[in-house]
């Protein structure tokens, strides 16, 4: 089994995929708080 160097592995294509998700996560809870307000405001 070839030998393993903890730290060594390059991860950078993950942390930029763990940021997007992060992103759209925030974008999305955004938009499900503005339309409970709206909906909170003008329900009649």
């Amino acid at each position: 089994m070839a030998e393993h160097k903890h730290g060594s592995m390059n991860i950078e294509a993950q942390e930029k995929a763990f940021a997007g998700f992060i992103k759209a996560s925030s974008y999305v809870a955004g938009a499900a708080i503005a339309v409970l307000i709206f909906l909170a405001l003008f329900n009649s």
